[in-house]
């Protein structure tokens, strides 16, 4: 991959359920001030924040006219209907998200989440304008058998057969289940490996478009090892959790794309 294909870092904090509207304020307040101070109008990555839906009119209000980009956590699948409780992408669209996270390991595992409906919501947001965030991942038992590549590529193969060429329109993060909140880390090499792996799967149908694909890593990641990881050649940036609700690990993780 050329230095001219290679996309751009992105870093992305994903709040998950967490947050109040005295607390966004002070840590967007101090993101904002942060990244100013230190690179300047214009930030040395792409940066995004994805909230909890309630907070994303805050988010609009507060990010508009920033470089900071937001995002939600989930959408449905349909374009609307009798979905009680359920957001669909029109509705975020509204609040003028940009990103959408869809597949977490915490809506696979915690609310059965299928490959095929991340599928459906990826393909969903990118027709409603939105960017999906696809995460993969394999659990600790997983890997362990030798399975990683097995389990990634079927999450992300049923993503390839239900976007076709699309898929180069979303970004895909690979988050290792046994590494997300858990302050283990996948080792660079580790991270790289399996980052490799599900470009090459995107190359072998779309070899022409593959280098540009962002490819984020997500789980445990800290100020002290992002510069490491994002230092590999198929790692674009991050997905980012625990250390997104800090405002100084977010910048200094910022800072190291």
């Amino acid at each position: 991959m050329t230095q001219r294909e290679k996309p751009a870092r992105l870093v992305v904090g994903n709040w998950k359920m967490h947050g109040g509207l005295a607390e966004n304020a002070a840590l967007l307040q101090d993101i904002l001030a942060g990244l100013q101070a230190k690179q300047g109008a214009r930030p040395a990555c792409l940066v995004a924040v994805c909230s909890p839906y309630p907070y994303l009119g805050q988010l609009q209000q507060v990010l508009s006219e920033s470089t900071v980009a937001w995002g939600a956590q989930n959408v449905n699948e349909h374009e609307r209907g009798a979905f009680t409780g359920e957001v669909s992408v029109d509705m975020l669209a509204d609040f003028g998200c940009r990103y959408v996270i869809v597949g977490h390991s915490e809506r696979r595992a915690l609310f059965g989440e299928t490959s095929e409906l991340v599928a459906a919501k990826a393909e969903r947001a990118l027709e409603g304008g939105l960017i999906p965030i696809v995460c993969v991942g394999e659990t600790l038992a997983e890997r362990e058998s030798g399975r990683t590549e097995s389990v990634v590529g079927e999450q992300l193969r049923a993503v390839l057969d239900r976007l076709g060429p699309k898929i180069t329109n979303t970004v895909l993060a690979y988050e290792p289940v046994w590494a997300i909140g858990t302050g283990k880390t996948a080792s660079p090499e580790q991270a790289q490996e399996v980052h490799a792996f599900l470009r090459g799967l995107v190359a072998q149908r779309y070899i022409d478009q593959a280098a540009g694909l962002q490819l984020l890593y997500g789980g445990s990641v800290k100020p002290g090892n992002a510069a490491e990881l994002f230092a590999k050649p198929d790692i674009n940036g991050g997905l980012i959790g625990g250390a997104a609700l800090v405002a100084k690990d977010f910048l200094d993780i910022v800072a190291a794309g």
